[in-house]
């Protein structure tokens, strides 16, 4: 099947091997993405500042943000609230460093990324919990920050954006604080996905569905599929999409998300939403892995495009 790989995207499965999760797996998979992560070196001259705090989460305990704002921004901004993938078992506030500074600058916009707590350790509504509390944190603080707390948008990739559409979800349903845009990067979104029979091409390279199990029963505490999931632990069970931000989805055409990232764009403009998606051929979990291929390079223009439409809106 690596004949379906768009050519520029082959590459990447070197440092992408697929995942193959167990409990007993997890610690040193975990100890090696942190690994990956250090190991990449932090540009010189970046024209991004960064910092960390710790913040306090609604359960009483604290959380790490990192805080990115270009160097040479006058006035005030908006903000993007940033949550990591991992598959809701893995990864950290140092997975998308280099990513964040470099969406800091290209956005124009003051990154905040949450260290929320992960699976299976803490079980759902844990993790959305924390975003919350980041977001709340986020609009509180908009006057110390010098951001606009009326253009706060919300970006994850994978499991980050499946808790940026929960999040979405449960802002919404509890009155704020208000989101202004939610840009979903192939979004882990619908537990049910790992009880579809859908084609062995889908979900071939990386993010497996033996790894997909594992993630969303760490997630959910019980086995994926069942009755009675949350739709703010899978966004893809929430009934009723009417009223959420506008919406950026993109997937790869090889990604096991493919079917219900697009099922989750066609449903949110059924609803009235304002939501584009799109898909690149040839394209598996976690393509942007290889920074400067074609096929990265255009995703990273869509998505960014899709935030500065939102964010800043008197260009337009």
């Amino acid at each position: 099947m690596r004949d379906l790989i768009e050519p520029s995207l082959l590459p990447g499965l070197e440092f992408m091997p697929a995942f193959e999760l167990t409990d007993e797996s997890l610690p040193a998979v975990r100890a090696g993405m942190e690994q990956m992560s250090a190991a990449v070196p932090e540009p010189e001259g970046s024209g991004v500042e960064w910092r960390e705090e710790r913040i306090a989460a609604l359960g009483g305990h604290e959380l790490v943000v990192r805080v990115y704002r270009p160097s040479d921004a006058e006035g005030v901004l908006p903000a993007v609230l940033h949550i990591h993938g991992g598959g809701y078992v893995m990864g950290s506030v140092a997975t998308n460093h280099l990513s964040n500074i470099e969406l800091a600058r290209s956005a124009s916009a003051l990154i905040v990324s949450v260290d929320y707590r992960l699976a299976p350790e803490t079980v759902a509504p844990g993790a959305v919990e924390d975003c919350y509390a980041a977001l709340q944190w986020l609009h509180d603080s908009a006057e110390q920050l010098g951001i606009d707390r009326t253009r706060i948008a919300v970006r994850g990739e994978s499991a980050g954006g499946g808790l940026a559409a929960a999040l979405a979800l449960l802002a919404r349903d509890r009155g704020g604080p208000a989101i202004a845009h939610q840009n979903l990067i192939y979004p882990m979104l619908d537990d049910r996905t790992c009880i579809t029979r859908l084609p062995a091409h889908l979900g071939a390279f990386v993010w497996t569905p033996q790894a997909n199990a594992f993630g969303w029963r760490s997630l959910l505490g019980q086995e994926p599929g069942s009755a009675d999931i949350s739709p703010y632990a899978a966004p893809a069970r929430a009934e009723d999409l009417a009223g959420l931000p506008p919406a950026f989805i993109c997937v790869g055409a090889l990604d096991l998300f493919l079917v219900e990232d697009m099922d989750y764009a066609r449903r949110l403009i059924e609803a009235g939403v304002a939501a584009e998606l799109h898909v690149y051929p040839g394209a598996y979990h976690g393509f942007d892995v290889l920074p400067d291929a074609p096929p990265v390079l255009q995703m990273k223009r869509d998505a960014i495009a899709a935030l500065r439409k939102a964010l800043h809106p008197a260009e337009i």
